[in-house]
This record gives structure tokens, C-alpha cells and sequence, in this order.
């Protein structure tokens, strides 16, 4: 059974910082694409950040610069460092598995077949 729970959420004022966790069961996530997704109320769920198998990275244009996304393997769970927040931030935020992919990962989230329950982050300004 595979199962993905976020943390780390929680109500910060703009320029503040929050970090995510999600922790894996069920699949290596080191060996699939990861990725950071998120929605605000009355709109649709967009892509935030992901991760190769190999470590690397990318990122919305929205959060270039500001989030950084990383994992680790040892205790199978992903993160997501989020600096400088804005109102704009403001959303349930959510980890997500492609376990089709381990590299070229992509933004669409059809294409991720496992979720978490997600985690909320408000910020305030």
C-alpha cells in the first residue's frame, strides 16, 4: 500500500519561511519522479516544484528562486523549503509520485499516480 503524508504547514507572514515534508511508504521514492503541487480555493491544482531520480530539480516560474525542493533517500521522504513567502502562496499543498518516471520528469499532474492527503500553508500580509 502506497502512502504519501505531507507536513510542515501552517500560517506564516509574507516573507516568512515554512518546510514541507513527505514522508513515502510503499515505493522507493528515490527511484521515481517526485513532484510539489498545490491549489488555492476555486482554482485548479498547479505544479510547484519536482525531483529526478538524480537529484535534480525544477520549478515554477512562480517559485523560482524561492522554494527548493529536495529529498532524502535514507528515510524515503521529500521536502520543500519555502522562503520569502507571499499571499500568493496561500494554498493545500501536495506530494505527489510518478512512479512511471524516474527521469525527464513532468508538470502535468494526470500524469502522477499517487498522492498525498496534502498540507495547508497560509500566508498572510
Amino acid at each position: 500500500q502506497v502512502q504519501l503524508v505531507e507536513s510542515g504547514g501552517g500560517s506564516v507572514q509574507a516573507g516568512g519561511s515554512l518546510r514541507l515534508s513527505c514522508v513515502v511508504s510503499g515505493i522507493t521514492s528515490s527511484s521515481y519522479c517526485m513532484g510539489w503541487f498545490r491549489q488555492a480555493p476555486g482554482k485548479e491544482r498547479e505544479w510547484v516544484a519536482l525531483i529526478n531520480r538524480d537529484g535534480s530539480t525544477r520549478y515554477a516560474d512562480s517559485v523560482q528562486g524561492r522554494f527548493t525542493c529536495s529529498k532524502d533517500n535514507a528515510v524515503n521522504s521529500l521536502y520543500l523549503q519555502m522562503n520569502s513567502l507571499k499571499p500568493e502562496d496561500t494554498a493545500m499543498y501536495f506530494c505527489a509520485a510518478d512512479q512511471e518516471r524516474a527521469y525527464s520528469c513532468v508538470t502535468t499532474r494526470t500524469r502522477y499516480n499517487y498522492w498525498g492527503q496534502g498540507t495547508q500553508v497560509t500566508v498572510s500580509s
